[in-house]
């Protein structure tokens, strides 16, 4: 196996269809030859690669699960294994990457009409037209559901006012996805184009994680925008939370992938690295780490394989989403830790790649819901009692709090 792909320890690539593969490593090549050699310098800088974005578009993987429009229909397993390797490659990319294809697009897709599905998501899939998803707020990131945002009717126009924070690509895409109420305290989408007037997105500074891709503080100010860019599917936050779970489980890859990436540069480090006149590979504390991580991070590969299966099979649920969002988070987050810990003080420096992985794993740990907040999701479903509320709510009224 060569050294720029992750140990399959359990052959899961016997369980992979041709396809699967082959978009796989087209976006591993993409990211050995364009992502590693550079990303350290503009996550250093906190600066955003613009440059990559229409290397990204001719890969033709924008848009995932979304089929038509100019987007590759992918199979969620296909779909994970590309989150996954965007993460093995750089946390900022696939944060960007899972944005644009995976919350913006599929919320057009799935809560759209024809006329607005063929009126932004070919754009959007050649990558002409970036996406953002303004859910989270100022003051409601894991209870979501509680959006303050208002919109309100004024003819041929929606008017929206309040604020969103923590929004991915915020500042830099041509279309932002706001979520807000309205007088009937119904939840819509509202596609607003970059340049409405009232609208202000101020990029976040001073990050730890995910340095290289820009996230925004954004005000809306009656900010005014036409009555066909509501998202016609949409009037619950029912709806929101069906794009949440369609999307969970590729943050479950993505955890997966940082994971695989830890764990092969700690065991091609460890190799090389000579301490006592031998390798520290050869030792048996860092024998035992390594055995342990590769245990981990298989039982992940397995779990995250099976929750696309089901997905694709129409048989996911929100808690099975959360399990793995879970599961995985909590993993990588060790596993990151202990190939840190494997370097040394090198583990430190930048040029070795691991201690950008070390920062970004936080923010993926916490966003897309905390790991506290999976885990009612999943005591919900298992004991139909809601810890969060305290109440046993009807199933077919949940509405699951969400973050982003």
């Amino acid at each position: 196996m060569s050294n720029d792909s992750p140990v399959d320890f359990y052959a899961l690539e016997d369980l992979l269809a041709p396809e699967e593969i082959e978009i796989r490593d087209r976006v591993r090549d993409f990211c050995a030859r364009e992502v590693t050699p550079v990303i350290n310098d503009y996550w250093e800088r906190a600066e955003f690669p613009f440059e990559l974005v229409p290397k990204i578009a001719e890969l033709g993987v924008a848009g995932g699960t979304v089929t038509g429009y100019g987007s590759p229909g992918m199979s969620a397993v296909a779909a994970g294994l590309v989150a996954a390797e965007w993460a093995r490659a750089d946390g900022s990319l696939g944060t960007f990457y899972g944005v644009h294809s995976f919350l913006a697009m599929q919320s057009i897709a799935l809560l759209g009409d024809e006329e607005q599905r063929e009126r932004w998501l070919p754009a959007m899939a050649r990558m002409e037209l970036i996406g953002a998803f303004g859910l989270t707020e100022p003051q409601h990131g894991s209870d979501a559901v509680a959006l303050e945002t208002s919109a309100r009717r004024d003819g041929d126009e929606w008017v929206l006012n309040g604020a969103k924070k923590w929004i991915g690509n915020g500042t830099i895409a041509d279309l932002v996805l706001i979520w807000a109420r309205d007088g009937d305290g119904k939840v819509g989408g509202y596609v607003v184009p970059k340049g409405s007037a009232g609208w202000t997105a101020t990029r976040m500074t001073g990050k730890t994680a995910l340095r290289a891709v820009w996230q925004a503080e954004i005000t809306l100010d009656d900010v005014r925008v036409p009555a066909e860019n509501k998202l016609a599917n949409c009037s619950s936050f029912k709806d929101v939370s069906t794009v949440l779970d369609r999307t969970r489980y590729t943050v479950a890859w993505r955890a997966l992938g940082i994971a695989q990436a830890a764990y092969d540069l700690a065991l091609a480090h460890t190799l090389q690295r000579e301490q006592f006149g031998q390798p520290i590979a050869g030792y048996q504390l860092v024998q035992e780490k390594l055995a342990r991580m590769l245990a981990e991070i298989t039982s992940m590969q397995l779990l995250s394989w099976r929750l696309s299966k089901l997905a694709d099979e129409g048989r996911m649920t929100a808690a099975m989403a959360s399990m793995a969002k879970m599961n995985n988070c909590k993993k990588a987050r060790q596993i990151v830790s202990d190939a840190r810990d494997l370097f040394g003080g090198d583990g430190i420096l930048l040029e070795h790649h691991i201690a950008r992985h070390h920062a970004d794993i936080e923010a993926i740990y916490t966003f897309e819901g905390t790991d506290h907040v999976q885990a009612l999701i999943v005591g919900r479903e298992i004991t139909g009692i809601s810890a969060i509320t305290g109440r046993r709510p009807a199933r077919a009224q949940q509405e699951p709090p969400q973050s982003i």
